[in-house]
């Protein structure tokens, strides 16, 4: 084990709506957005990242902005391919490490199936990692968050991402109970988008209902009404519009998911064996992931589940932390990644 310490490692959090590069000397050395921009006619990528964002809903025809991961997983494994190539080189750039032939610990959401996790194993592969190590995205969460994942106590990690929300309970390095729902911060912009469509006739794109989100959306819990301003296409007249919607709409059209994913919670908390249920009462659960930045999400979640709940200290950034402090755990975590 030893002798991948001198070479360069590094983790990658694949997410569905950012990618995350995590080093040893550097901590996290890239955060950008799951984006790739194609020429449609050369199949050249254009641009990654945050540049290949800013054009979503805005390019010529010949230039699309695609995400190549969906839900977690890979859903176009070229693109993917040629993202990591050039997310690696990024990284290393700024960085200031040697990206020749690294080992990589990357994460895949822990419902992915076999030929999922594959597939993302041979897309770091073909990116030029030298060794690939899989761990499951909650492991990789409960490890960023700072939780004792290798002791003999109940850690509960609610990760709510891009495109999945996973909670499991860890415990001695190993998932004794795990439940994941293909729901995440994406299904809640699309609700957004579906709303605004359905009420008002007006056309939004994914940026803005993102903006929305983060502004004014809201877990189930009262709070003071807030008021935003919103232009979007009117789809009677075809012209530029202005609505106003307040925070009440967008809580009560985000409500479906959002109790899915508290079912999901209970779901796995119902599982957990007799024994460690006692730690969970104690040490509570901890979240991380964009989703847990909603307003309004921990107050929610402790007053429905009634067990403590805790923010991780940089929910955006655990997974990929987690990734990177994995080769420390790697002979201790099961199931050990091939």
């Amino acid at each position: 084990m030893n002798t991948m310490l001198s070479q360069t490692e590094i983790g990658i959090d694949l997410g569905t709506a950012n990618t995350l590069v995590y080093s040893k000397n550097k901590g996290i050395a890239l955060n950008e957005p799951s984006v790739v921009a194609i020429d449609t006619e050369t199949k050249n990528v254009v641009a990654v990242g945050t540049d290949a964002k800013e054009m979503i809903g805005k390019t010529p025809e010949k230039i699309i902005a695609i995400r190549p991961l969906k839900d977690g997983v890979i859903a176009d494994f070229d693109i993917t391919t040629d993202m990591l190539k050039q997310v690696m080189k990024k990284a290393a750039k700024k960085g200031g490490f040697s990206i020749r032939k690294p080992n990589v610990v990357v994460c895949t959401p822990s419902g992915a199936t076999s030929a999922e996790r594959r597939a993302i194993h041979e897309a770091v592969r073909n990116a030029g990692a030298k060794k690939v190590h899989i761990i499951e995205e909650p492991v990789a969460a409960a490890i960023g968050a700072g939780m004792p994942v290798d002791e003999p106590v109940a850690n509960v990690v609610v990760d709510i991402g891009g495109g999945t929300t996973e909670v499991a309970i860890i415990s001695y390095g190993g998932v004794v109970a795990c439940h994941s729902i293909r729901i995440g911060g994406d299904r809640l912009d699309e609700h957004i988008i579906q709303y605004v469509r359905k009420a008002y006739n007006v056309l939004i794109g994914e940026r803005t209902a993102e903006k929305i989100k983060m502004e004014i959306g809201y877990a189930l819990i009262d709070h003071e009404k807030m008021e935003m301003e919103v232009r979007g296409r009117d789809l009677v007249t075809g012209l530029p519009s202005t609505i106003t919607l307040n925070s009440y709409e967008v809580r009560d059209c985000m409500k479906e998911s959002l109790l899915q994913i508290l079912e999901t919670i209970r779901k796995t908390l119902e599982d957990c064996p007799a024994e460690l249920s006692g730690d969970i009462v104690d040490r509570g659960v901890i979240l991380s992931g964009g989703g847990a930045l909603l307003n309004g999400m921990q107050d929610w979640l402790s007053n429905v589940i009634v067990v403590p709940v805790h923010l991780a200290p940089n929910p955006l950034e655990s997974v990929a932390i987690g990734t990177g402090q994995a080769l420390k755990y790697i002979h201790k975590l099961q199931p050990v990644a091939k």
